[in-house]
């Protein structure tokens, strides 16, 4: 029997329309059906993912950062795997070196960057939140940074710092990278300690709720799923995922648009019953 649900959030709770009011209602459905709600998304724990957590699953424990970040609806940080210093230390070099848009984020919610850019502006009103300009390597000393991310066009400089990461940090370090339609032309290339991960992370939460894996059922639709897809007890891939992700799946709903959450939901609620 299914207990804990975690959902992914671009492409199966957000789409270009934003959330469907269904979703919202299948959630509540659920949560009143026993079932505990988890996000489990690559944004981070600010803005606009922060409100999805807590409209939700405001009691629960929600996964961000692909993995790098557990916390509470509230933002409180529960369990995070901070950049190893050298490794940290060594990318804001090669962007510095490079001119190239660099973010960090932090285990508390801070997002931060050296300077302002277009794409940089364009990402903070993606994700509905602020960012703060301050010294990067001095941000190390003052906080938890558990992630660090590019915003880039291609360029040849892009690629000469993409290949420095490659021959050197990837021992430590594992690259986590995507596009918006919203931001056309954008690449999203972030770094998170290798051990870092939504696998990893949603096994932390279910430990700590005392659930079992095979209790777990994971919804999503992108290839940064498939690892939790593939471990949950019920792995559910969207009508509008790729291929793959649709064959790693036990289940295929229908695409966001048609409200494949909801339907995700309802399957696993009815099946308590």
């Amino acid at each position: 029997m299914i207990r804990l649900v975690f959902i992914d959030v671009d492409g199966t709770l957000h789409g270009p329309r934003g959330v469907p009011d269904c979703a919202w209602e299948a959630a509540r459905e659920a949560r009143s059906r026993g079932l505990h709600l988890s996000l489990a998304t690559g944004r981070p724990s600010a803005g606009l993912s922060l409100d999805y957590a807590r409209r939700l699953d405001p009691d629960g424990l929600h996964v961000f950062h692909q993995g790098a970040l557990v916390a509470r609806a509230d933002g409180t940080p529960e369990h995070a795997v901070r950049l190893p210093q050298t490794a940290y230390h060594r990318v804001v070099d090669l962007a510095r070196a490079a001119a190239l848009p660099l973010e960090a984020y932090t285990a508390e919610g801070g997002i931060f960057v050296e300077r302002r850019a277009s794409d940089l502006e364009a990402h903070a009103r993606l994700l509905g939140i602020a960012f703060e300009t301050l010294d990067l390597q001095a941000l190390f000393f003052r906080s938890s940074v558990i992630r660090v991310q590019w915003v880039v066009r291609p360029s040849e400089a892009w690629e000469r710092a993409r290949a420095r990461v490659d021959a050197e940090l990837l021992e430590r370090l594992s690259w986590h990278t995507g596009t918006s339609p919203a931001t056309p032309g954008v690449l999203y290339a972030s770094l998170l300690e290798r051990r870092a991960g939504k696998l990893s992370a949603a096994r932390w939460v279910a430990e700590r709720m005392g659930v079992a894996m095979r209790e777990v059922a994971m919804i999503g639709d992108g290839a940064n799923d498939l690892e939790l897809i593939r471990a949950a007890g019920v792995g559910i891939a969207m009508g509008n995922a790729p291929d793959e992700v649709k064959r790693a799946a036990d289940r295929v709903v229908a695409p966001l648009e048609h409200c494949g959450l909801g339907e995700a939901l309802e399957t696993l609620w009815r099946e308590r019953s």
